[in-house]
């Protein structure tokens, strides 16, 4: 298994103090949803407050097993039940789930990877019709304290552009006032088949 490029992570106290996580979660459309699929669950510092948001369950994957652990044990500590932290190569294996079985993905910090079409269209595959689908990333400014390489941090006109690709409709952009390192996104997954447009 390979993790994605530029993907280590500080401690966890000092990885929160980036984000207000019940802010973003909540500014992103998550609450209310059903199903979750989290890509990515590093310290489940999102995991959390989307658990406390949905009526289903959330599927925080992440391929390094120590952040599988602490993403189980914050949920736990908080008396989540409805998480499942799993090990997982999602960018090598998919998810795992059902298709069109969740009402919501998140793709916070990740589009850098090396295939972000890839992982987008394994987002959408997921999504049930109507789901959505909530992108954070650090803002493309060297003056960030952390967050991958210019070179291969994606713009907000990138990932719409990557989403849109995948099938996702635009819904809007997030300025997250509540998170000044990063910008925000909604999407997507139509309910009609982009083929009746034809």
């Amino acid at each position: 298994m390979a993790k994605g490029r530029e993907s280590g992570m500080p401690d966890a106290d000092y990885w929160g103090t980036f984000f207000n996580p019940e802010c973003i979660v909540g500014r992103l459309d998550c609450a209310g949803s059903h199903d979750v699929v989290e890509f990515g669950c590093g310290y489940g510092l999102f995991t959390v407050p989307a658990a406390k948001a949905v009526t289903g369950t959330v599927y925080a994957l992440d391929i390094d097993p120590k952040m599988v652990a602490a993403a189980t044990a914050v949920a736990a500590r908080n008396g989540l039940a409805n998480v499942r932290a799993i090990e997982r190569d999602f960018l090598a294996d998919g998810c795992g789930r059902p298709d069109a079985s969740a009402g919501y993905a998140l793709l916070f910090n990740i589009l850098h990877v090396e295939e972000p079409v890839a992982l987008l269209r394994e987002a959408f595959r997921v999504l049930a019709p109507g789901g959505r689908l909530g992108i954070i990333h650090w803002k493309h400014d060297p003056a960030t304290p952390r967050g991958p390489s210019l070179a291969i941090r994606p713009t907000p006109d990138q990932c719409r552009a990557w989403a849109e690709a995948s099938g996702f409709w635009f819904v809007r952009a997030e300025d997250l006032c509540c998170c000044s390192w990063h910008w925000g996104m909604v999407l997507e997954r139509p309910c009609v088949p982009a083929a009746e447009f034809d």
